[in-house]
């Protein structure tokens, strides 16, 4: 089942004065429900402009997305909202009208899913923390269950290892490559091979375009 498609998606960036920048010349990709997908390419190629897109957090200049409502976002810099518990950084995408109607648990209930993924991400004892209190790796895996709180059918993460060490990113990419027991669909933004391996598929954006003819057997 496809989880995730475009179709000749475009994306130029209006400069004063100047001609306009085409950053995305027309991607096509479709993503299985459960299948791991990379994207790489060179600095500036527009991996994470793409990335951006797939999640709704910007707007194609043409071209069509079709993604489910229910999906989780992991961001190379965590983003999470400083003033908020772990817990509650967990819990705040439950909120959202995007994915309240595929929500059927009580609060109580998602607070205790909440508990269970930190507590599977070693973070039992952090839970009333502020991400200030947390090392990178522990923000990282805190993002990686804010991801999950929904059991979402897609994630997305843009180079959700760029900020760690060697063996703290390891740690992060075995969490990810074992997302909901491989019934989550994960689409990477990475330059990092270590992390385009976990991936059944690694794609490269170059001039605008994906190719989609590199493959991880």
């Amino acid at each position: 089942m496809i989880i995730l498609e475009t179709s000749n998606l475009c994306k130029s960036f209006k400069l004063s004065g100047k001609k306009p920048i085409e950053v995305l010349r027309g991607v096509d990709l479709k993503v299985e429900a459960g299948e791991r997908v990379a994207i790489i390419g060179r600095s500036g190629a527009g991996k994470s402009t793409l990335l951006h897109i797939l999640g709704g957090l910007l707007a194609p200049t043409s071209g069509k997305v079709s993604r489910p409502d229910n999906f989780g976002f992991v961001f190379q810099s965590y983003h999470l909202m400083p003033e908020l518990t772990v817990l509650e950084n967990v819990l705040l995408p439950c909120s959202a009208s995007r994915v309240k109607k595929h929500l059927k648990k009580s609060s109580q209930e998602l607070k205790k899913r909440a508990e269970a993924l930190l507590r599977e991400m070693g973070l039992g004892e952090r839970l009333k923390h502020l991400p200030s209190e947390l090392s990178g790796g522990e923000r990282q895996r805190v993002a990686i269950a804010r991801s999950l709180i929904t059991d979402p059918e897609l994630v997305l993460a843009d180079e959700p290892t760029g900020n760690l060490d060697a063996l703290t990113g390891a740690d992060i990419l075995k969490i990810l490559s074992e997302l909901s027991g491989g019934k989550t669909a994960l689409v990477l933004v990475t330059h990092s091979p270590s992390a385009a391996a976990i991936c059944n598929r690694v794609l490269l954006l170059e001039n605008g375009k994906l190719n989609l003819g590199k493959a991880i057997q």
